[in-house]
């Protein structure tokens, strides 16, 4: 008998009777690896537990007040409570405290229909705001072309600050002021297209609300519309996993799911992340051309190829071998480049071949 496995007794919404899990792990880990629903907002898997939000709270017997499972450790016989009256009451008021302290107008924001904020109120059956506030509305940071940030609509999960340090190890972002007056900022409150950020879009990608959305996405597709389509980024050859967002035949968006399995667990730079425009770009090249007396035609793969390989042929025999170099590139794969090198040293018989990666 593995002496790691622990059993918790659960009574949770629809589910009573008991699961296992392993030592180490939070009650939240043992619940959702058991896929037992408990609401979370700061909570996110690639990063470690922050309990902020107090939306996973719970009731453990033995234990004192409404613990946050995301930050509690699993214990052997535990006894948990998930959907009480009082867990129930305390999630909802803070909802709507979070909902008090901010413009959270749907019909205004990007993320209609993929917001965790919106699920959780439809949960909770919040109709209205009980709360009153004296919260000012923020400007807008739009400067830049990739990300914008609405700092009305953020619920201080602190998702992005962690993402970017922990995650990304950049730390451009952090909690700035106190009180109500709290709010995610950069160092002294300048833009992001002024401050150090790298624009990798890790920030974007877990954050909860729509307080950071995608900006070359903006009213192009509601994601009930988009259809996602799993590829492997092409920009170098690490093989980084992604999700093409795709409407009318066209990217939206590029997308990264932890749960997808690949080398990048769900990160991305900024390249594959918002360097698709190139795809509908009206310069890009579509088929061969060949040039003829100064003007170029559009021409067959198979009759490019030919007629590279015949001036690879004549070249090598006028002028040797070692007249014809070799170019590489970091966004091929690993093999493609061994191909490419063989190709040169053994069929054109020379050493010279290089790859952009050490320049």
């Amino acid at each position: 008998m593995d002496k790691d496995i622990i059993t918790l007794t659960v009574h949770g919404k629809d589910f009573l009777g008991k699961v296992q899990g392993r030592k180490g792990q939070t009650v939240l880990e043992v619940l959702r690896d058991n896929h037992i629903h408990v609401p979370t907002l700061c909570y996110h898997p690639k990063m470690p537990p922050y309990g902020g939000c107090r939306l996973c709270i719970v009731e453990i017997e033995n234990m004192r007040g409404l613990p946050p499972s995301c930050t509690t450790p699993a214990v052997d016989g535990m006894v948990v409570h998930t959907h009480t009256d009082r867990v129930f009451q305390v999630r909802k008021s803070v909802l709507e405290l979070l909902l008090a302290y901010g413009d959270h107008n749907c019909l205004l924001c990007e993320q209609t229909g993929n917001c965790e904020l919106q699920d959780l109120v439809y949960e909770h059956g919040i109709e209205k705001i009980r709360f009153k506030s004296d919260y000012k509305s923020k400007p807008l940071d739009d400067s830049n072309s990739m990300i914008v940030r609405d700092p009305n609509k953020c619920v201080l999960c602190g998702r992005c600050v962690r993402a970017c340090l922990e995650v990304q190890v950049n730390g451009v972002i952090d909690v700035a002021l106190r009180g109500s007056d709290s709010c995610i900022s950069t160092f002294n409150g300048m833009s992001l297209k002024d401050s150090n950020c790298v624009f990798c879009g890790e920030c974007v990608s877990v954050c909860p609300t729509g307080a950071l959305t995608f900006k070359q996405a903006r009213f192009k597709g509601r994601p009930w519309e988009l259809k996602k389509v799993q590829t492997t980024c092409t920009y170098c050859g690490v093989g980084c996993q992604m999700e093409l967002n795709i409407k009318d035949n066209e990217i939206v968006k590029v997308t990264s799911s932890h749960e997808i399995r690949g080398p990048n667990v769900g990160n991305l730079c900024i390249k594959g992340r918002f360097g698709y425009d190139w795809v509908k770009h009206p310069d890009r090249l579509k088929t061969p051309l060949i040039r003829e007396e100064g003007i170029f035609r559009e021409a067959s793969w198979e009759e490019a190829l030919s007629l590279i390989a015949q001036r690879f042929e004549n070249i090598r025999v006028k002028s040797g071998p070692d007249s014809i170099a070799f170019f590489t590139s970091a966004r091929c794969t690993n093999e493609e480049n061994y191909i490419m090198s063989k190709f040169a040293r053994a069929v054109i018989g020379t050493n010279n071949i290089d790859h952009c990666a050490r320049l």
